[in-house]
């Protein structure tokens, strides 16, 4: 019986499937490199490997969550794996750069589907007074795969080729696959009626606002793409109009951000999403053109951060719950922002790797008290029939957020360079690898760098206020189970 099992093992069958999509996000951009050497491809070809994936990641997510709350979160989880890991198949197959883009883009509507689906099968499971501690696994499998990717990318574009990141995808897949087949219940389905208007409006409005955002470096903001991000603004513009006259189902429940701390999460995980982009390209810049490491040792510079997080995140997530939901998702925000500050002093020809490394522990803590404590803050008052809804609200602001970020930092590097006399060359997410520059500018390099890091810095301020102004949970909300199947589910477990 669905209603005997314990919501903790269907938590567990889900974060398999969630750990492989964020492995996705971060093992591909050492690979960049070898991909452009084997398929001959050109600099501008080999970012739409990650671009496509990014934009068809974040163009459907709101319209995925609705899924999820009108077909069963179940259902909907289990076809996008099996899209994710069909075109993960497709990907590694791939003997030209427009193939693999295609099958990238295939890639990154399964993960759509997928990623809405956690969040509300925790929402709808898990009672609001327990549901950190669910998020603490969550945010731990997301720390674990932020140091898995990039070290596991490395190791298996040296020894077997870059095909083996998207390979290597297919068994984990498919045991996730018949994990959640077996573990994860079939909740209570909702009969929404789907809002066309609104998943026109909302799809194409994304679309121009997130194409263009990605893609304004490569053309050099040019009038198009400014004309582009202006349509993509009133589009998305339309839409909230659309949506507030809405009475009957609305695609973008407006309601829901009357819950003064379920806006304030979106506001706060937007730039998160933002400020973690942001931060990892200069970053990688610095440790492999500046450090002159290898992908594999860059990315074990950031092993603390990643170790730190896997290992307090559940922790943090625990008693999170019994706290003033303000407090540590302050805490993180505010930490991490130092984190990163100290990372742009750091970044210089000549720093201690080893300081890095505590500052790297730092970010990893703060990230700790962000990620689980601020999911919970934002579901905790969700209405069961619209946790789809607010998961794939929640996941899209996160989306946008880290769009905005690389498109952000890209800019910004290139004006710092060009400030610091070392041309107005453009700099392209994932460009790191390509190698150490010459010893007579490092000084000039590291000081770009470090100016550029101040952005994520700076954003994360972002987080620290909206996380402050939290207001305390209402006893009598927080009390009550949110689905049909959470007395059942938290007594089995």
């Amino acid at each position: 019986m669905a209603t005997q099992r314990n919501p903790w093992l269907a938590l567990t069958a889900l974060v398999v499937g969630f750990f492989m999509i964020l492995l996705d996000m971060t093992i591909v951009a050492v690979a960049n490199p070898a991909i452009m050497e084997d398929l001959g491809a050109d600099v501008s070809s080999v970012i739409w490997v990650t671009s496509a994936y990014l934009l068809t990641y974040a163009v459907p997510l709101l319209v995925t969550g609705r899924l999820g709350d009108r077909y069963g979160p179940k259902n909907i989880y289990l076809i996008g794996l099996a899209v994710f890991t069909a075109a993960s198949l497709w990907c590694g197959l791939s003997g030209t750069i427009g193939m693999l883009i295609a099958a990238r883009a295939v890639q990154g509507l399964g993960a759509a589907l997928m990623t809405p689906q956690t969040m509300a099968v925790i929402t709808r499971t898990f009672p609001p007074d327990r549901r950190g501690a669910a998020m603490g696994l969550w945010g731990g499998v997301a720390g674990l795969a932020t140091l898995v990717g990039p070290i596991l990318g490395g190791v298996l574009v040296d020894s077997l080729g870059w095909e083996w990141i998207f390979f290597v995808n297919v068994p984990v897949g498919i045991i996730a696959f018949g994990l959640a087949l077996w573990l994860v219940p079939s909740l209570e389905t909702n009969d929404h009626k789907f809002d066309i208007p609104g998943i026109v409006l909302s799809g194409v409005g994304l679309f121009l606002l997130v194409f263009g955002i990605q893609e304004g470096n490569s053309y050099d903001w040019s009038v198009g793409i400014w004309l582009m991000i202006g349509a993509g603004v009133l589009v998305l513009a339309a839409f909230v109009w659309n949506q507030a006259r809405n009475r009957g189902e609305p695609l973008l429940p407006l309601s829901l951000f009357k819950d003064r701390n379920f806006a304030l999460s979106n506001l706060a995980i937007a730039a998160m999403g933002a400020a973690i982009t942001a931060l990892m390209v200069p970053a990688y810049f610095y440790l492999q053109a500046v450090r002159e490491m290898s992908p594999t040792k860059s990315a074990l510079v950031f092993a603390p951060m990643a170790i730190v997080t896997g290992f307090f995140a559940p922790v943090i997530g625990k008693f999170s719950d019994r706290l003033p939901p303000r407090l540590v998702p302050t805490i993180g925000f505010t930490a991490f922002a130092a984190a990163v500050f100290w990372f742009a002093a750091l970044m210089t020809p000549d720093s201690s790797i080893a300081v890095f490394l505590v500052a790297a522990a730092l970010a990893g803590f703060a990230n700790a008290c962000i990620w689980a404590p601020l999911a919970s803050t934002a579901t905790h008052n969700l209405p069961v029939q619209q946790a789809g809804a607010g998961a794939g609200i929640y996941n899209t602001t996160r989306q946008v957020g880290s769009v905005l970020g690389s498109a952000a930092i890209s800019a910004l590097i290139a004006s710092r360079m060009s400030a610091n006399g070392l041309g107005g060359g453009k700099v392209a997410e994932g460009g790191a690898g390509q190698g150490a520059i010459p010893e007579f500018v490092k000084d000039a390099f590291s000081s770009a760098l470090a100016e550029s890091m101040l952005l994520p810095a700076c954003i994360l301020l972002i987080g620290v206020v909206a996380s402050a102004l939290f207001v305390s949970h209402s006893r009598g909300r927080a009390a009550e189970p949110t689905d049909k199947l959470s007395k059942a589910d938290t007594l089995a477990g």
